[in-house]
């Protein structure tokens, strides 16, 4: 398990001659084997934060710590190995290869990183297994409804068994009861693997599965509260 912790980040963007501000001065130390849920409307700033916290993009000042090492210190390919080795991402759209098939969606960052493709295969096939999906190895994305394609999404995230989870709307692109499903299959998940789990969200629903949430408005930080669901509703 690791830590990610962001002091006193800002962001801000240029777009054209105006500097949006995304965060202002966020504070926020997320423990190893949490469960944090990050909540607030559209425009909030909690997609930059799960950006900054994977390494995707750097701070303006400030600086995020993962596991207390200052990402801004890493290389870009010293990121890159972080996250292919450390930690795991699911986006609301899925990112899937329409071109390849379950098995090999989930196996390719084995791959990427080195491991055999039989080993790669083997091993994502009995993740996916695990997760529901016996009878979806061989589906591409278009044959697969969007409940199975987040799982499968999901099993590409822990299939180098990384540390950290890093959740970006996850039931965003889900009806209700495939969201639901979803939320539940990654709080099990976590808990039986132990990650520390960043999870950002604009539904209160899908926020109430953390242990603690975090609320963001106009990139600031303007609530922190503990305990199951956390009052996500309110």
């Amino acid at each position: 398990m690791i830590s990610v912790a962001f002091e006193n980040v800002i962001k801000h963007f240029d777009r054209g001659t105006e500097r949006v501000l995304a965060l202002d001065r966020v504070t926020l130390e997320v423990p190893a084997g949490q469960f944090c849920a990050v909540m607030g409307p559209s425009g909030s700033g909690k997609s930059t934060l799960l950006h900054l916290a994977a390494g995707i993009d750097s701070p303006s000042g400030g600086r995020v710590l993962v596991d207390g090492t200052d990402l801004a210190e890493l290389s870009d390919d010293q990121r890159t190995l972080l996250r292919r080795r450390r930690i795991g991402l699911v986006f609301q759209f899925f990112n899937l290869l329409v071109t390849l098939s379950a098995l090999e969606n989930v196996a390719l960052p084995l791959q990427l990183d080195g491991v055999g493709r039989r080993e790669a295969e083997r091993r994502a096939g009995t993740l996916l297994v695990d997760l529901g999906l016996r009878e979806r190895l061989q589906h591409r994305p278009h044959q697969l409804s969007g409940g199975q394609m987040q799982r499968v999404a999901i099993a590409r995230a822990l299939v180098s068994e990384p540390s950290l989870l890093l959740a970006d709307e996850p039931t965003g692109n889900l009806d209700s009861q495939a969201g639901e499903e979803v939320l539940h299959l990654l709080r099990a998940t976590a808990d039986r693997r132990r990650h520390t789990v960043l999870l950002v969200t604009h539904d209160a629903h899908a926020a109430s599965i953390g242990d603690r949430l975090v609320r963001l408005h106009d990139g600031r930080m303007v609530s922190d509260s503990y305990g199951a669901g956390a009052s996500a509703a309110g």
